[in-house]
């Protein structure tokens, strides 16, 4: 009987803890959609979308009960539509391509907000936001919340583990993954035989597998990390079946990750590719907290 009324317990919380109406605020890729599906089955009620346009996908856009379209520049707009539909949570999901930090055209309210920071890293941009949105009352839930089915635990992923060498390098670019993350640089480290080929910096993960491939050649390997204190609300490292293809085009040989605290993304898909291509995918073990997969 007690383990029933505890049971009866947890499950009155969760209830009651789950929002019944969110707003995913969409950049590129699927990772939006499948934040989307997770949150239907949790059973919340109400799922919109924030779209980019140009960037947030069709299928992102037809799963959702109701979509509004801003630019990429048209960010203050965007936040202003959202304060006044009654959202319970906001979800940041998807790709911004850093060229539109560059290129694109703001409005003067964004255009002030990034002039404010000191330093311009996806903490602190996605971090700024975070709070504009909280500060008109919608608060911004872990961006890897019912993503249950996409968060990889400890272990080998694929049907070989690693190679001694392969081994080594990893260890290796754990350490050089945290220390640049003290820095907020980036998530990726390419490593081959002890030596460093590429971080990732603001061109993104595809580019820096390219770039350690170009440099290195094949049997290099890639470590992939959230930093100490990463802020589970945006920017939480994620790796799908563009990643793979990218890492068999640079002749890269292995991919490890922080466990549970990562996002897959089509993870059958991209086992099965790995193991056609006899690429190893692992999780790390790892002291840091699992990402939050409810609010």
């Amino acid at each position: 009987m007690c383990s029933a009324n505890i049971s009866l317990l947890c499950y009155n919380n969760f209830v009651s803890n789950l929002p019944k109406k969110i707003i995913v605020i969409s950049g590129g890729g699927d990772y939006p959609r499948f934040v989307i599906e997770g949150a239907r089955l949790s059973g919340v009620e109400k799922i919109d979308v924030l779209a980019v346009r140009g960037s947030t996908k069709r299928a992102t856009c037809k799963a959702a009960d109701f979509v509004h379209t801003i630019g990429i520049g048209e960010v203050a707009s965007g936040l202003e539509w959202v304060s006044k539909q009654g959202y319970d949570g906001a979800i940041f999901a998807g790709q911004i391509s850093p060229i539109s930090l560059f290129r694109s055209r703001f409005d003067e309210q964004t255009k002030e907000w990034l002039r404010s920071l000191s330093s311009k890293t996806a903490h602190t941009i996605y971090g700024k936001l975070a709070f504009e949105f909280e500060r008109v009352g919608v608060k911004v839930l872990p961006a890897s919340c019912f993503m249950d089915e996409h968060i990889p635990g400890e272990g080998v992923l694929t049907e070989r583990g690693l190679t001694e060498k392969e081994l080594s390098d990893i260890d290796y670019g754990q350490k050089v993954a945290h220390d640049v993350g003290i820095h907020d640089v980036g998530q990726t480290v390419v490593v081959k035989d002890g030596m460093v080929l590429a971080v990732e910096a603001f061109e993104g993960t595809n580019a820096a597998l390219k770039r350690g491939g170009k440099l290195g050649g094949k049997g290099a390997v890639v470590f992939k990390a959230a930093r100490i204190g990463h802020d589970m609300r945006f920017d939480i490292p994620v790796v799908g079946l563009k990643t793979l293809k990218v890492m068999k085009s640079a002749g890269i040989t292995a991919i490890a990750f922080q466990a549970n605290r990562l996002v897959l993304l089509e993870r059958e898909r991209v086992i099965a590719f790995a193991n056609r291509h006899n690429i190893a995918v692992v999780g790390m073990k790892t002291d840091l907290p699992p990402a939050p997969l409810r609010p």
